[in-house]
């Protein structure tokens, strides 16, 4: 197969990308674009699903062109994407009956009280993997059924159709043929039974969401269906939701491994081997890919805010003029910081998973500055890496040696230094930090024989390795502290 590419098709929280990949796993081009977020109340997030469409297939025709790739080149697309994200639309027309309910919408808290009132809570956790928070996709399904003029009588008419991200991308770049979506997707749904591999008829039933508008569950490596590209049919083979695209594309095959990513929010997983792991500490059990009939399963830790909080940074407090700056005037700071900040801004998920949290600022004094509050917000993201890794250690009874990193933040050196301080182990940082889109696209290759895993694992190469440093007397003060302020911000709406 001589010069053949891979298009990876990375849609994100903040913006639609594309990448080309070449045999040997690495990108020629990159192509991204913003997408809009939309905030028409207090815990309210919105996206236009139309507008994710638009960007992402903008960003696939720029990459060809900057890469100077024919479609005839292309081997296979990957597609991976922000996940629990729900849009239901009109298969008739096509069109969106609402703006998509991103991840992060809180407006289906009261929704998931009733749940948890009606004792759900053992159901969900057994069956889905999950904890019932409204994060997820299924009350947020149910909103958008219930508050949409006709919706449930069209939904059970079998002319609405419910998708992730990407089963919304796919529908559309197949042309309305498949309706279809990977295992790692559905099972962040909490509507999948991740033993059976099933939708789940009592949670349909609970929140009264017909079945008939659920998509077809297929392995994350698997031939959905095709996209024309120039009169070629270009095979789409490789489906996963971006944090289980992103331990794939960082190469933890093997059960004990774990990555974090530093994206909107901060994703810890830890590949647990072919059985579901159950936490007794607040963290999820999800699929995290399906490889012919090979199930893997991982135990996740979500932070909700993490480079998020550096985006408040920018544009909420105006402090930093862009993302990267926040190095550079953390690094002014040379001693102890003695400011927290607890970045709750869309409550606390694991393992606090408290929807009523908020953010707060610990710690001013009057010779606080800018520097110390930008600093601070760094050091929330390790630190909150830290709740998710010692749960992690105590569900699996695995002794975490090192951690593989990626996203956007890994790229601040103070931080991943701090990180390492703070969870006592190496932090490793590969060459390649677009590990989401990159476990696209082997899931992807791996479908059309263009590589096997053996071959994925030599791909990696190490960018540099973070070694702890502090003392066992100061990394335990300085958590105790971060401790202390995350119980001060827990039911502050309550």
């Amino acid at each position: 197969m001589a010069n053949k590419y891979i298009i990876a098709l990375d849609q994100g929280t903040t913006s639609s990308r594309a990448l080309v990949i070449n045999q040997k796993g690495e990108i020629l081009a990159i192509d991204q674009q913003e997408i809009t977020q939309l905030f028409p109340q207090s815990g309210w997030v919105e996206h236009n699903a139309e507008e994710i469409l638009e960007t992402q297939l903008a960003t696939l025709n720029n990459v060809l062109i900057k890469a100077c790739v024919n479609a005839s080149e292309i081997a296979a697309i990957g597609i991976t994407n922000q996940r629990e994200t729900t849009v239901i639309w009109n298969k008739n027309t096509g069109k969106p009956i609402y703006n998509a309910l991103v991840w992060q919408d809180k407006r289906t808290v009261a929704l998931c009280e009733d749940l948890k009132a009606k004792g759900f809570e053992n159901h969900v956790k057994k069956t889905t993997g999950l904890v019932i928070d409204a994060y997820f996709s299924a009350t947020k399904i149910k909103w958008l059924l219930d508050t949409i003029p006709g919706a449930k009588e069209a939904a059970k008419k079998g002319d609405l159709l419910f998708g992730t991200i990407d089963t919304w991308l796919l529908w559309n770049l197949t042309k309305g043929a498949v309706h279809a979506t990977d295992v790692s997707n559905a099972s962040r749904t909490m509507l999948f039974d991740i033993n059976t591999l099933q939708w789940d008829t009592t949670m349909l039933k609970a929140l009264d969401i017909p079945k008939k508008i659920l998509p077809k569950v297929q392995p994350s490596s698997f031939h959905f269906g095709n996209y024309e590209i120039d009169g070629h049919q270009i095979p789409i083979t490789g489906i996963a939701g971006d944090q289980q695209a992103a331990l794939f594309g960082q190469t933890c095959f093997e059960k004990g491994t774990a990555k974090n990513t530093y994206g909107t929010g901060c994703f810890m997983l830890l590949n647990t081997g072919e059985k579901p792991q159950y936490s007794k500490n607040g963290l999820l059990t999800t699929i995290a890919w399906k490889i012919g009939n090979k199930t893997t399963y991982a135990l996740e830790g979500s932070v909700f805010i993490a480079g998020a909080a550096i985006q408040w940074l920018r544009d909420g407090l105006q402090i930093i003029e862009k993302a990267q700056d926040s190095e550079l005037f953390a690094s002014q700071v040379n001693q102890e910081n003695p400011v927290y900040v607890v970045p709750a801004f869309a409550g606390l998920g694991a393992p606090y998973w408290n929807m009523y949290a908020r953010g707060a600022i610990f710690g001013l004094t009057q010779d606080t500055g800018k520097n110390h509050l930008i600093k601070a917000t760094l050091q929330s993201l390790a630190y909150q890496t830290k709740d998710v890794l010692n749960a992690m250690q105590q569900d699996s009874g695995i002794t975490i040696k090192s951690l593989q990193v990626d996203g956007g933040a890994c790229a601040n050196n103070i931080l991943m230094q701090f990180q390492a301080d703070i969870l006592n182990i190496a932090v490793n940082r590969p060459k390649i930090i677009e590990s989401t889109a990159m476990g696209a696209a082997y899931l992807a290759g791996l479908c059309v024989g263009l590589w096997n895993q053996e071959a994925i694992l030599n791909f990696k190469k190490t960018d540099q390795l973070f070694s702890p440093s502090f003392t066992f007397e100061k990394r335990n003060r300085l958590y105790q502290k971060w401790q202390k302020a995350v119980q001060r911000t827990l039911d502050w709406e309550k």
